[in-house]
């Protein structure tokens, strides 16, 4: 069935896309729309809101006064009621600036709004927390955006939406990927031909080759504007367009080549869609971050802060009838400030969302520090068997995001809310131990529920507690290690051998390598010197408790 011829309407909703953006009239009401950055406009006459613009400036008081005649001004660091602020609105009013963006810091709405009005000035009021370097790049995208006109139909950060409407003025196949190589939409237009890699990357959402190793992916970043790709020996052509905002990449555009007599069309077409483009993938990654950052501040709250877990809960729509498990991740690397670590640990947080959405239908996962927790639901009559085979599949698909190992353990089954606490607690607890096991021997493992290892992290907190509390102080243990430091004996290795074979000679003799009389002989010193009573079973059970839990946190 023979597609549509497209029809540039579907993406601009004026004739201004077929003569060019230079010959749109960009108007403030245009750029403040498509920003969206919760911009409050102190002074929103018709004639404000009307005036054109062109451009986009940051306010430095220190450099020298340049054209602002259209543009819109960001006022870093300018504050209601400073010389500097009072300066810039004059200027800017003189100068026929389209708007002033600033902070109110403490200012109220209504002297904002009186400072407008006596410059005759727009005068938009940024959020105190927004960050000045998206506020830019908002502004700068929208600009060009709104010369281009706006998109029909599609809403703003929608990357599948616009990879449809890619998709149907180019007459191909559209994918959006971003600089680490995921998908962050595609088209699904009936009828339009793909290929096997086009196939595999929509299913996994994730290039087969990070575009930082990618010979393709350094052509089109290199390129000014849109190009065509030739085909692999088993694939198809395709046009690609690299996406940008204020100089940042922000990812790229693909499109299965609808063929020669369209390319030439396609790739004008693709080239038009790049200041759009940008103005979505940068809503896209606003409201990826705000959900990510609002998923981990609820997640946190659930660990953290019993009092609020249940509003949290709540907020997560989380189903605790059968109750839940915390998991948690770890990559084991050598250095973790460098920008590689910070890109795997994020691929990890997406691997494990994955899994978890495949396999529960649902996920609730958030990076919290350097490590990615879930929490897991416990349904079916095996739960834990259930959480042992997600840990260890995603253990298993670590290597397509790290040539490092992936530490994943899970705690227990916390039955109400007020119990992820002590889950994460224990999945934490399980996770050092075993990253401490990694450091020192090869073949350790690296998943593990914390019923495996419970004992000895019981033990460890026993240890703990007696360090803590100062319950050891110079006992039989301390002097034994302080006389083997000063005399390069072995007593507390031999005591060791002692506790761990109830006393047998032989088997002491075998562990230590040496002949029966020497172990006999050093065990009668060990009694001698240091007035150990060997036949008391509390002694001995406070020296095993000693030397256990001091062996088990060295390890």
């Amino acid at each position: 069935m023979a597609l549509p011829e497209p029809q540039p309407a579907e993406l601009f909703q004026s004739e201004r896309y077929q003569s060019g953006m230079q010959q749109s009239t960009v108007r403030l009401s245009d750029c403040i729309q498509l920003m969206q950055a919760d911009l409050v406009h102190a002074n929103p006459t018709p004639e404000n809101l009307g005036h054109p613009v062109s451009d986009v400036l940051m306010y430095d008081p220190l450099d020298h006064w340049s054209s602002v005649d259209d543009r819109i001004i960001l006022a870093v660091g300018c504050t209601y009621g400073s010389p500097d602020f009072d300066q810039l609105l004059h200027r800017a009013a003189n100068s026929n600036a389209a708007a002033v963006v600033v902070k109110a810091h403490g200012a109220r709405m209504e002297e904002l709004r009186a400072a407008a009005v006596r410059h005759s000035l727009s005068v938009l009021v940024a959020p105190d927390h927004a960050d000045w370097t998206r506020l830019v790049a908002l502004a700068r995208a929208s600009v060009m955006g709104a010369a281009a006109d706006s998109v029909s139909g599609v809403r703003l950060g929608d990357l599948y939406a616009f990879a449809n409407a890619a998709a149907s003025i180019t007459n191909g196949a559209a994918s959006i990927v971003d600089p680490l190589g995921r998908i962050l939409g595609y088209s699904t237009l009936p009828g339009q031909p793909i290929d096997e890699l086009r196939r595999i990357t929509t299913l996994t959402l994730q290039e087969t080759t990070q575009p930082a190793f990618d010979q393709d992916f350094k052509i089109v970043y290199a390129a000014p504007g849109a190009v065509l790709v030739p085909a692999p020996d088993d694939g198809m052509a395709r046009l690609a367009l690299a996406v940008r905002a204020g100089g940042e990449l922000l990812g790229s555009i693909w499109i299965i080549d609808p063929g020669e007599e369209k390319r030439a069309t396609a790739l004008n077409a693709l080239d038009r869609m790049a200041p759009l483009a940008g103005l979505h993938m940068l809503h896209a990654r606003s409201a990826s971050d705000f959900g990510e950052r609002r998923n981990a501040d609820l997640i946190r709250t659930l660990m953290d802060d019993t009092p609020h877990a249940s509003f949290a809960a709540a907020q997560l729509g989380l189903d605790t009838a059968n109750g839940l498990a915390v998991a948690a991740f770890s990559i084991v690397r050598p250095e973790t400030g460098s920008l590689e670590s910070v890109r795997e640990i994020h691929r990890l947080l997406h691997l494990v969302t994955t899994v978890c959405n495949v396999q529960f239908g649902t996920s609730h996962s958030a990076l919290i520090g350097s490590v990615v927790y879930a929490l897991l639901p416990c349904n079916g009559a095996s739960p834990r068997g259930l959480h042992g085979r997600i840990i260890q599949e995603i253990e298993a698909y670590s290597h397509t995001i790290s040539s490092f190992p992936v530490i994943a353990t899970v705690g227990g089954i916390a039955v109400s809310v007020e119990e992820l606490p002590r889950s994460r607690g224990e999945a934490l607890q399980t996770l050092h131990y075993l990253l401490n096991q990694q450091a020192r021997e090869d073949g350790a493992p690296s998943v593990a529920l914390f019923e495996d290892f419970q004992i000895p992290l019981n033990l460890l907190k026993i240890g703990a507690f007696i360090e803590d509390n100062g319950l050891a102080g110079a006992d039989e243990i301390a002097r034994i290690q302080a006389h083997d430091a000063a005399q390069q004996t072995d007593y507390l290795d031999t005591l060791r051998a002692y506790l761990a074979f109830n006393g047998n000679i032989s088997a002491m003799a075998a562990e230590l390598h040496v002949h029966n009389n020497t172990v006999r002989y050093r065990v009668a010193r060990l009694a001698e010197d240091f007035t150990l009573d060997l036949a008391d079973p509390q002694k001995r059970l406070w020296l095993w408790l000693r030397v256990t839990t001091m062996d088990l946190a060295a390890k």
